[in-house]
């Protein structure tokens, strides 16, 4: 669903993907409710090869070209969005019904950016432990991942300079960013981002990596060579 071209709307949903063509019906047919009520969604591809363009065509309001990286993806969506607010989704994160009446809420009672609790859809017990985890540390310290699905005021998102153009943690800095300006709204709704990047190299081992890359990151290691040890190049999202 569009609006006029004198009709702002309320929310931008940005969707960066990088060959999802195995989930991405699902997960734009899910966000389809959104769109009747009159939220904006652009996909933004780093240069899929395996159908996910086809995929994206009747799916999205509009379907962009960006060069390859989740940082410079999610901010090609926002300079083309319209919305008032940007909300960023992974590609394997699934969004409450009402999200948008939720985020709306939030920005009405005051709040400049925000996030949502998580749960990782998988049969490993310790996930549940992970997420409950990523749930209190975010409402500790008042930084969230791309994975709780960030969503910030368009002004306050271009007043701190956008996404840090970095090969990994770039929602960590952007967070950073606008937790010097406010406090985020840590909504106790959650969404449901898939397990599969903790199962495909072993659940425990890929929370110790994540651990040892955050840790890394806050004393000050170069992202671009994070993200080689978490095992993509700087260049993937």
């Amino acid at each position: 669903m569009t609006t006029p071209d004198d009709e702002r709307p309320f929310l931008s949903l940005i969707l960066p993907v990088l060959n999802e063509a195995p989930t991405l019906a699902t997960q734009l047919a899910q966000l389809q409710c959104l769109r009747a009520r009159g939220a904006e969604l652009l996909v933004v591809d780093g240069g899929s090869s395996d159908g996910t363009l086809a995929l994206a065509a009747d799916g999205a309001d509009r379907l962009l070209d960006s060069p390859r990286g989740r940082a410079l993806q999610m901010n090609a969506g926002a300079r083309a969005s319209r919305g008032e607010v940007l909300l960023f989704v992974h590609a394997d994160t699934t969004l409450p019904r009402d999200a948008d009446a939720l985020i709306r809420a939030a920005i009405v009672g005051g709040a400049t950016w925000g996030r949502f609790d998580v749960t990782i859809a998988s049969r490993h017990r310790l996930l549940r432990i992970v997420a409950a985890m990523m749930n209190w540390r975010s409402r500790l310290t008042g930084i969230a991942t791309g994975d709780q699905a960030i969503f910030v005021r368009r002004e306050a998102f271009l007043a701190v300079g956008a996404f840090p153009e970095l090969a990994l943690m770039e929602d960590i800095a952007l967070c950073k960013r606008l937790k010097a300006i406010a406090s985020p709204a840590c909504l106790r709704a959650r969404v449901s981002t898939s397990g599969r990047r903790w199962e495909k190299h072993g659940v425990l081992r890929t929370i110790v990596l994540m651990w040892r890359l955050r840790a890394s990151y806050f004393l000050g290691a170069d992202p671009a060579q994070l993200a080689l040890r978490y095992g993509y190049s700087p260049r993937q999202p």
